[in-house]
């Protein structure tokens, strides 16, 4: 089968299109033929190995697992004797980035795991980008213990998890004002946000609101300089370590003094989670948002992409 594999951490160009065999299913395990696939930061990060961190769960020095991409939409083509939760023909998405394996033709996945049938009426491409940033999005919001009626603020509102944690938070009932840059200010309308701040025409730390909930869903900003615009018990959670790796020893501190916190929550997800995701996406709640298409012999092109920071919501890998 066709892959993309990476046999040393780098830049873009160490990925590579080869011919790999097929991986053979477990007992409880499922084989999966990907129709599409998305490329995103956690792709990038395990790629890399930019934070050092994550080379104790990828290999310290070479990767153990040479296949990325933790998103996919596809069809099962075969089920080891033990499976009884799905079946061949069955149309699937989910995620998963304990051994990834989703840039290739075919995968396979424990059918315990962050897959379920695909929401009605989506495609393949639609399907595909629905679980990497609103995991990311739904674990924070949840360690952050957000309730209806909260003021809540998103900034990086366009990208896969900001979009994501915008409509999250509108289904759960928050208000939520949203920063974004100039050319999406109306697609943050059309996710829902109550109010939207330009960063390019105005500094989001000037508004005279505060919120119980500050998210960064980019990692650009930092507690010090939100801090103000919390609530006495107000919380704020960022997506990146902060400089000098600062989110990690105030996530330590601060729940220890009381009032303001920054919170450092570790990402985790179930398979009650994607169906939780998968109602909100049939009930019209929650949609990811498409920047590009590429095809799986452009990874490199769509990678770099990725990595310019310019890029709204998802992009998406299609598989012939």
């Amino acid at each position: 089968m066709k892959a993309v594999i990476h046999t040393v951490y780098g830049p873009p160009e160490v990925l590579q299109l080869k011919e790999v065999p097929q991986p053979t299913p477990k007992d409880n395990e499922v084989l999966i033929k990907v129709y599409a696939t998305t490329v995103n930061r956690t792709d990038c990060g395990f790629r890399s190995a930019e934070y050092f961190i994550s080379r104790f769960f990828s290999g310290l020095f070479k990767p153990n697992n040479q296949i990325l991409g933790n998103e996919f939409a596809g069809v099962i083509e075969g089920t080891g004797k033990a499976v009884t939760q799905f079946a061949v023909g069955d149309k699937v998405f989910g995620y998963n980035d304990l051994i990834f394996g989703a840039h290739a033709e075919y995968m396979t996945l424990a059918e315990t795991g962050a897959i379920a049938t695909m929401p009605a009426g989506f495609t393949f491409q639609e399907a595909a980008p629905l679980v990497e940033g609103s995991h990311y999005a739904l674990c924070d919001i949840r360690a952050a213990k957000v309730e209806k009626g909260q003021n809540v603020m998103v900034y990086g509102a366009t990208g896969a998890i900001g979009s994501a944690a915008v409509q999250l938070l509108k289904h759960m009932g928050a208000r939520v004002t949203a920063v974004g840059n100039t050319k999406n200010v109306e697609l943050i309308k059309s996710l829902g946000a109550d109010e939207v701040i330009d960063y390019t025409q105005q500094d989001f730390t000037k508004t005279n609101q505060v919120f119980d909930f500050i998210f960064d869903a980019v990692g650009k900003s930092s507690f010090g300089q939100c801090k103000p615009l919390l609530t006495k018990k107000g919380i704020y959670i960022s997506t990146e370590l902060g400089k000098n790796g600062e989110n990690i020893w105030l996530a330590l501190i601060t729940p220890l003094v009381g009032g303001k916190r920054l919170l450092f929550p570790i990402p985790s997800i179930s398979k009650e989670d994607v169906l939780f995701l998968k109602n909100l996406a049939e009930t019209g709640k929650y949609k990811p948002v498409i920047d590009r298409h590429y095809k799986l012999e452009q990874i490199v092109e769509a990678t770099k992409y990725v990595e310019s920071g310019q890029k709204t919501g998802n992009v998406v890998i299609t598989l012939e």
